[in-house]
Formats: structure tokens, sequence, C-alpha cells
């Protein structure tokens, strides 16, 4: 380049100055147009309706299946519990003097008692588990009461007596214990053992 020539620069021409063009205007929508969308739109909503009616579908089916692997087992349980009331009933059914004076008396014992709390622990592997019934205020989601007991030492409508041990299976109940409450007592207070204050 010589010193002759002229320097030239990368410049963009200047925009003519005017009035400024308006913006094109939206063409007017055919009544074809606005049928398409009316559909397009009403298709969109159906879809929706049927993607989450699906997702209900799926949450159902998951929740079936879990309780029928929770609570598959509870018709099985139920026939089962007779051996846990027969174990009951052969360690009841043998004398505290037996227990103490004779030793194959203490050793039965020993091996009854043995089992039993095997058989709970097995249960209780399958979120089957005892209800706690004695000294609870009565609850008739939980307790079926057999009979009634005057006792004026204990608070009223208090679980006194287990005539058959009632048992939950995870949060569902199993079989319902069989119970004697009391009457003729105080009412029953909010700072007793297992007292619903609202029953």
């Amino acid at each position: 380049m010589t010193q002759d020539q002229p320097q030239t620069t990368d410049t963009q021409p200047e925009p003519s100055i005017g009035p400024e063009t308006p913006p094109e205007a939206a063409p007017e929508q055919t009544p074809r147009e606005i049928e398409l969308e009316a559909e397009v739109a009403k298709l969109k909503d159906q879809l929706l309706r049927a993607v989450a009616e699906t997702e209900n579908v799926r949450r159902r089916l998951e929740q079936q299946a879990e309780d029928r692997g929770k609570y598959a087992v509870g018709n099985f349980a139920k026939d089962v519990l007779q051996v846990a009331d027969n174990l009951h009933r052969a360690l009841e059914s043998i004398p505290a003097e037996a227990r103490a004076s004779d030793p194959m008396a203490h050793k039965l014992v020993e091996g009854v008692e043995l089992t039993e709390r095997t058989f709970h622990s097995t249960l209780e592997r399958y979120g089957i588990k005892k209800i706690e019934s004695l000294g609870q205020r009565f609850d008739p989601h939980l307790h079926q009461a057999m009979m009634e007991i005057e006792d004026a030492t204990r608070p009223a409508g208090m679980v006194i007596l287990e005539m058959q041990a009632g048992y939950v299976i995870h949060d569902r109940l199993l079989r319902e214990a069989m119970v004697g409450v009391s009457k003729g007592g105080p009412k029953a207070q909010p700072g007793d053992a297992g007292v619903d204050t609202s029953v």
C-alpha cells in the first residue's frame, strides 16, 4: 500500500432516515383455521386428561401391589394365631406350685415359653404384632368387650382382663382382642396409661 492511496475503513452505510414502515397486519383467520385451533385445543386437553388418568391408575396399581405384598399372609396368619392361643393356654394350665416343685414341669414350662417367644418373633418378621391390651383404655377398633367387671379401684373403661389376645398386621387389625372392661370406678383421667380421652 502506498502513501498516496486513501485508507479505507469498513463502515456500514448510514441508514436513510425516513418514515418508519408499519408492521404488517396479522392476516385474518379463516373459519377453517379457527375450527382447527379449537380442535387442537380440545385434543390437547384430552391428552392431558389421559396422561393424568394413566398416572392415577399406575399409582393405584402400585399401591395394590404393595398391599398384596404386605397383607397377603393375613388369612394364613389368622389360622396360625390359634397356635399362639394354645401355647398360651398350655402355660396357664401349669400351676405355679408345680413349676416350683417339679423339675419336669419347670423344664416343660421353659420349653413352651421358648417356643412361644420364637413363634411371636416369627410373626413380627411378617409385620404381625400382638396388641397390648391389659391396663389400656378400651378401644372399639382393637378390642371386643366380652364383659364388664365391677372394680371401684380402677378407672371405668379400662381393660382389666384379656380372654384372647388381639393382633395387628402392619397398620391393620388382624384379630380383635377379647377383653373384660372395668366399670364402677372413677372416670379415666388423661394421665392414665393408654387413655384416649376423645372416646
